[in-house]
C-alpha cells in the first residue's frame, strides 16, 4: 500500500516571529482592558491597561456619552520614578489570582463612585475623580493586603500584619479591629485552597450599613510548611507557606463577628467538625449574612442565615455522591431580602433558581438546556437578571432573563465566540468577545446604543492561529486542530497533543488566544491537536463526573479514544509520530500517557506535573479523588506517576519552576528520581525561580524553542 508522502519541512519564517511576540506579550494578554468597572452613575467606564508589552498598567477612564477615553493616573507619577516593591504576601497573593501585573494592579471605587482606591508598592491611595488628584494614606502597620471601602465609602478595612484595620478616610485616624494573631493564627485573609481552590480571596466582609464587620480566623499551626529556596541565592533565607496535603492536616477555620470599632468577637456557630470548609460568605443589604460551608469530602454542603448572636439556621442543602462544584456567584439576594438566586447541578445540569427567603424553592429562572454557567447581574428595579450560559461548551454567551417572566430570555451576544460581560447601572455594560478569526473586543453599551469600544493594545499576532474545530467519537469530544502555514493537503504530519484534560478547564473554544502556541508548534511541521473529554467543564453533571476517583485512567483514554477517531477521519494526522505536551493537570497527564501508552506516544513533555496526589493541596485532590482512605488506597495508587515510572519506554521531558508553589517543585524532582532508579533515561529541565506561570519572556522563548527542538528531533524522520 502506498503512503502519502511525509512532511520534513524546517520551521516556517513565522514561527521565530510568532515566539518572540507570544513571550513578548505574557502570551497575548498584556495591552487588554483588565479590572473593567462601570461607574455609579453609568457616565464612565473604569479600567487598567498596560503597554503590549509591558506589565505596568496605567488606570483609565471611558466617557459613555462622548466615546472619548483618557488616562487618569499612572504608578509613575505616585512614585516619582522609585522601584516599586511588593511583600512575600502579595506576591503569593498575586500568584493565587493569576495576576503578573505591576503599576495599578487593582483598584476599588467608592460606594458613591466619588473615589478610587489602590494599593501600590507597599501604599494605599486615594484617587479623588472631579479633582484628579491621589493622596497616600497612613503607613502604619506594614503593607496592606486586601484594602476596601465600606459600603457608606467613611472607611476602608484592610489587613496588616495578620490583623484587621480600619481607616477613617477622613481623618486618617487607624484602628486595629481583631488581635491574636501570630504563631500560625491569621486574622482576615482566606486560607490557601480557599484562594486557589475555591475562587474566594477575601478573608473579611462588611456588613451593609457598616457598623460590623464578619473576619475569617485561620489557624495553621498542625498545617505543614513548605520552603521555597531560591537555588541561585543559597545565602538566601526561604520563603514558608503553610501546605495542606491530601490527606493530611488542613486549615482549622472560623468566622467571627465585630465591631468596626473593634471589642469582643462574636463567634458565628455551625458544626465545623462536619463541615471544615467556609466556601462563600455574602453580605447584602436587607439580607442576612450568609454563609456556604463544605464537609471535607464536599460532598454535601449547608448554606447557612447567620444571625447578630452568631446562631445560624439552614437554608438549602446540597448533596452529590461524587462531589460539589461551588458557583462563586450565588447566592444572591434581591434588593429588599424578597428572596435570592441559587444554582444548581441537581437536575444533571446547572440550572439558576429563585428561593423565598427562607430556603425554598420559588422557581427554576434559568432552566437545564440553556446551560447557565455564572451569574452577572440583577437589576432590582427591574427584576432583570444577566448571566453567562451556552448549550455549547465551546462557546459562552451573554443573556437576560425577568424574574416574573422566565420565559422571556433573551440572547443579547449573537456573534459566535466566547463572551464575558461587567453589568453596571443605567443599562451601561462592557462586553468582553473572544472569537476564533477576530482580535477580542471590549464593546460598551447603554441600554441599545453602543457607546464605542475600550482601547486594546494587545498585538496582532504575526500569525493568526488556522484553527478547525471538530467533533471526534460517538460522543462527540469537542477537538481542534492546528495546521501549520504552508500545510499541503496529502501530507502526512507528525502529531502533536496539546492536553490538559483535567475538571474545570478546556482547551478547546471559539477564542483564538487558546491557539498561539499551538501555531508555533505547527510551524515546525506538525498538526496539532488538542481534545476536551470527560471531565472538563459545561457538558453536564455525569460527563463530568465521570472522572471521580479515576485520574490515572478516564482522562487518558479519552485522549486515546479522540485521537484515534480524529486519525481516521483525516489521513495527513501521522499517528506513528505522536507526541503529547502539557502543563499542570496537562503536565500530569502527559506524563502519565508517556508511563502508560508507549504505544501511542513517541515523545513527551511534561510541565509542573503532579507526580503523587498525596503531595496536591486537600480541597482539589480530595474533591475529585476522595479523601485517602489509607496508605494503598486504590485511586491514589492507579493516579500516581510513580506507579509507573518503569514504563517509561520513549523520550520524556519533564520541565519545573523551582519557585512553583501550586505545583511544588518537589513534584518534578520526585518524577525525576522514581525514573532514574527504575532505569529510564529521561531529560529533567528545572526552571530557576520560576512559579507556575512563566512569565518571565527570556525563560519562555528559551523553554518553547527547547521543546519545538525536543519534538522535531523524536518526531520527524
Amino acid at each position: 500500500m502506498r503512503h502519502a508522502a511525509r512532511a520534513t519541512t524546517p520551521p516556517t519564517a513565522h514561527a521565530d516571529a510568532l515566539l518572540e511576540q507570544y513571550t513578548q506579550t505574557w502570551r497575548f494578554r498584556l495591552g487588554a482592558p483588565e479590572s473593567v468597572r462601570v461607574a455609579p452613575d453609568g457616565r464612565e467606564v473604569l479600567f487598567l491597561r498596560s503597554g503590549a508589552r509591558d506589565f505596568v498598567r496605567d488606570l483609565f477612564a471611558f466617557d459613555v456619552a462622548t466615546g472619548v477615553e483618557r488616562r487618569l493616573l499612572t504608578a509613575g507619577e505616585l512614585l516619582g520614578g522609585a522601584e516599586e516593591s511588593l511583600t512575600v504576601e502579595e506576591r503569593a497573593r498575586r500568584q493565587r489570582m493569576r495576576m503578573a501585573a505591576r503599576g495599578i494592579a487593582s483598584f476599588q471605587l467608592s460606594p458613591d463612585g466619588a473615589r478610587i482606591l489602590f494599593p501600590l508598592s507597599g501604599r494605599l491611595y486615594v484617587y479623588e475623580r472631579a479633582a484628579q488628584r491621589a493622596r497616600a494614606l497612613t503607613e502604619e502597620g506594614g503593607a496592606p493586603i486586601d484594602p476596601r471601602w465600606s459600603p457608606d465609602g467613611a472607611r476602608i478595612a484592610r489587613v496588616r500584619g495578620g490583623e484587621l484595620h480600619v481607616i477613617e478616610v477622613a481623618s486618617g485616624a487607624q484602628q486595629r479591629v481583631t488581635s491574636g494573631a501570630g504563631g500560625g493564627i491569621s486574622h482576615a485573609t482566606a486560607e490557601f485552597v480557599a484562594q486557589e481552590e475555591m475562587d474566594r480571596m477575601e478573608g473579611y466582609w462588611w456588613s451593609p450599613d457598616s457598623r460590623t464587620l464578619a473576619y475569617q480566623e485561620t489557624d495553621e499551626r498542625e498545617v505543614e510548611r513548605f520552603q521555597i529556596a531560591d537555588p541561585m541565592h543559597p545565602e538566601r533565607a526561604p520563603d514558608a507557606f503553610a501546605y495542606p496535603r491530601a490527606g493530611r492536616q488542613n486549615a482549622l477555620v472560623r468566622l467571627g463577628l465585630v465591631s468596626v470599632q473593634g471589642g469582643a468577637t462574636t463567634w458565628v456557630q455551625w458544626d465545623r467538625v462536619a463541615f471544615p470548609y467556609l466556601a462563600k460568605v455574602v453580605w447584602n443589604e436587607a439580607a442576612p449574612l450568609t454563609i456556604l460551608v463544605q464537609n471535607r469530602a464536599q460532598t454535601e454542603e449547608r448554606l447557612l442565615a447567620v444571625a447578630p448572636d452568631g446562631t445560624t439556621r439552614t437554608l438549602i442543602t446540597e448533596t452529590d455522591p461524587a462531589w460539589l462544584n461551588i458557583d462563586s456567584s450565588v447566592p444572591r439576594w434581591l434588593p429588599g431580602g424578597t428572596g435570592f438566586l441559587w444554582s444548581t447541578e441537581r437536575a444533571g445540569r446547572w440550572q439558576l433558581e429563585l428561593r423565598r427567603p427562607d430556603g425554598t424553592l420559588d422557581r427554576v429562572v434559568v432552566p437545564p438546556e440553556v446551560g447557565y454557567r455564572r451569574l452577572l447581574h440583577v437589576d432590582g428595579p427591574g427584576r432583570t437578571i444577566r448571566y453567562l450560559a451556552s448549550d455549547e461548551p465551546t462557546e459562552q454567551h451573554l443573556w437576560r432573563s425577568s424574574l416574573d417572566e422566565p420565559a422571556t430570555r433573551a440572547r443579547e451576544t449573537p456573534q459566535p465566540g466566547e463572551h464575558d460581560a461587567e453589568i453596571g447601572s443605567d443599562g451601561v455594560r462592557v462586553i468582553h468577545r473572544s472569537a476564533l478569526t477576530e482580535a477580542s473586543t471590549w464593546q460598551v453599551v447603554r441600554g441599545d446604543r453602543v457607546a464605542g469600544n475600550l482601547t486594546s493594545m494587545v498585538e496582532e499576532p504575526a500569525l493568526a492561529p488556522r484553527v478547525e474545530l471538530v467533533r471526534a467519537g460517538a460522543d462527540e469530544l469537542r477537538a481542534a486542530i492546528v495546521r501549520p502555514s504552508n500545510h499541503h493537503p496529502g501530507r502526512r504530519y507528525p502529531v502533536i497533543l496539546m492536553v490538559y484534560g483535567g475538571p474545570h478547564a478546556q482547551t478547546v473554544g471559539q477564542a483564538r488566544a487558546r491557539f498561539n502556541l499551538s501555531q508555533f508548534f505547527a510551524e515546525h511541521g506538525f498538526v496539532v491537536v488538542s481534545i476536551d473529554g470527560r471531565g472538563t467543564p459545561n457538558r453536564g453533571r455525569e460527563w463530568e463526573r465521570a472522572l471521580h476517583r479515576s485520574f490515572g485512567d478516564v482522562p487518558l483514554d479519552d485522549q486515546v479514544r479522540g485521537l484515534q477517531s480524529l486519525g481516521e477521519r483525516y489521513p495527513e494526522l501521522d499517528l506513528q509520530r505522536v507526541g503529547i505536551y502539557g502543563w499542570s493537570f496537562g503536565g500530569y497527564l502527559s506524563a502519565l500517557a508517556m508511563l502508560r501508552r508507549s504505544d501511542v506516544f513517541r515523545a513527551g513533555i511534561a510541565g509542573a506535573p503532579v507526580t503523587d496526589w498525596r503531595d496536591y493541596d486537600t480541597h482539589y485532590t480530595e474533591r475529585y479523588m476522595g479523601v485517602p482512605t489509607g496508605d494503598d488506597d486504590p485511586a491514589y495508587r492507579q493516579g500516581s506517576l510513580l506507579t509507573w515510572a518503569d514504563g517509561l519506554r520513549r523520550p520524556l521531558l519533564v520541565v519545573h519552576g523551582t519557585a512553583d508553589d501550586n505545583v511544588y517543585f518537589l513534584h518534578g524532582v520526585r518524577l525525576s528520581d522514581a525514573l532514574f532508579r527504575a532505569g529510564r533515561a529521561h531529560e529533567f529541565l528545572p526552571l530557576a525561580g520560576s512559579t507556575h506561570s512563566v512569565a518571565d519572556p527570556t525563560v519562555a522563548t528559551l523553554l518553547y524553542r527547547r521543546m519545538a527542538g525536543f519534538f522535531r528531533r523524536h518526531l520527524h524522520p
